[in-house]
């Protein structure tokens, strides 16, 4: 699926909208170019999940931990929202403990996941953003 965003709210509304299908266990990855909307589509997954605190990006400090709740179940979830852009290799994983992030009980999110799908020998569910024709549109491909 391919949906083309006109702006912020939109891509927030995407990620919020995508949501609904994730569960505790999930790991998703997101690719794309620098300021293609990736954030924006973490703060929309963050809404659906009801968390108060202020989601960024974590690109100087590896990851994010936000807590949230699992509408319609109840009780808490732990979203770790990790942007691995500035990883080199990936056995620095190793040094942030990225193992002991992938959970059960918690959905990880992860920009930039080429290096950590290297490391975990896995490949993700993923979702795709580009930049449009335009500086304020966003393609985003499921």
């Amino acid at each position: 699926m391919i949906l083309r965003s006109e702006n912020e709210e939109e891509t927030i509304t995407a990620g919020e909208k995508f949501a609904t299908g994730l569960k505790p266990g999930d790991v998703l990855g997101l690719e794309g170019e620098l300021g293609s909307g990736k954030t924006r589509f973490v703060k929309g997954i963050c809404r659906h999940f009801r968390v108060i605190d202020r989601v960024n990006s974590p690109t100087f400090i590896l990851v994010n931990e936000y807590t949230g709740e699992v509408p319609d179940v109840g009780g808490q979830i732990t979203i770790y929202h990790f942007d691995l852009y500035r990883i080199i290799n990936p056995a620095e994983l190793d040094t942030i403990g990225f193992n002991e992030y992938i959970r059960k009980d918690s959905i990880v999110i992860i920009e930039w996941c080429e290096f950590a799908e290297k490391y975990l020998g896995k490949v993700f569910n993923k979702v795709r953003f580009e930049h449009g024709d335009d500086e304020n549109i966003r393609i985003i491909k499921f």
